[in-house]
């Protein structure tokens, strides 16, 4: 029972549901997914607003929301998301998707998507590596890491460089608003919070297209414990794929601020 001498510092989003989590221990995808709870119902935009997700570890993530969801094919949530946006313009349509679906199958969709200025937001979560299928190589995977398709690590001659997406859209003139978090501590928390509410202002604006990508663990692939994925995340993937804003545009600066 609260009385007048304690403060609630955390409460249950309205726009959650009450399912069971089907992700691993450790898996930051629940994290993420608080995160955009949280900002729909500061914004007040739960009625309007409509996720998509493709094939991924994400696969069910229209169990945990209360709004409306669709299921796009592997790599087709940014097709499916213009269609919706364009016949429904007044809802709020973001896509939820993986590393091996966005930077692989799905690599036309969101480069499209971005080249036209679509007014939609992705939410991309990066864990360097095939979640759901067992743990292959993704076009994130970095140099020399062991995935069960490089079982002596990653090997830039024969399989290529990872692919930096944020570097790569951020040249999108139809982008507005492109940038990279992480939520492997608290503070990194709080930042790629207020990303995800900047992305959908941006939208709500009618700004253009807006993407974070969230730097995210998966201990059960990577073979690790929960706390030391959030170690590498630190020490291994930030390196390679630096925290910061890769683009936004002057149109969108005194949105996001």
């Amino acid at each position: 029972m609260i009385n007048e001498h304690m403060q609630v510092v955390f409460d249950y989003p309205d726009t959650f549901t009450d399912a069971v989590s089907h992700y691993c221990p450790g898996c930051t995808h629940g994290v993420i997914h608080r995160l955009i709870a949280e900002v729909i119902d500061e914004l007040g935009i739960r009625e309007k607003t409509v996720g998509v997700a493709p094939v991924g570890c994400s696969v069910f993530i229209y169990n945990y929301f209360e709004t409306d969801f669709a299921e796009a094919a592997h790599g087709r949530a940014p097709a499916m998301a213009t269609g919706i946006k364009r016949y429904l313009p007044d809802r709020v349509v973001f896509t939820y998707q993986g590393d091996g679906d966005l930077a692989a199958i799905g690599t036309s969709e969101i480069m499209h998507v971005a080249a036209r200025g679509e007014n939609i937001t992705t939410i991309f979560v990066n864990n360097a590596i095939y979640g759901m299928t067992g743990g292959q190589m993704a076009p994130t995977t970095l140099p020399g890491m062991q995935t069960t398709s490089t079982s002596f690590g990653r090997d830039v001659e024969l399989h290529g460089f990872p692919v930096r997406v944020c570097e790569v859209l951020s040249q999108m003139a139809g982008a507005s608003y492109v940038v990279r978090r992480s939520v492997h501590d608290p503070g990194n928390i709080n930042k790629t919070k207020k990303a995800i509410k900047a992305a959908f202002q941006v939208q709500l604006n009618q700004a253009g297209f807006s993407l974070v990508e969230i730097l995210s663990t998966c201990p059960t692939n990577w073979g690790v414990t929960p706390e030391k994925s959030l170690a590498f995340v630190k020490e291994q993937m930030m390196p390679h794929y630096p925290l910061g804003d890769f683009k936004i545009a002057d149109a969108v600066k005194t949105i996001v601020q």
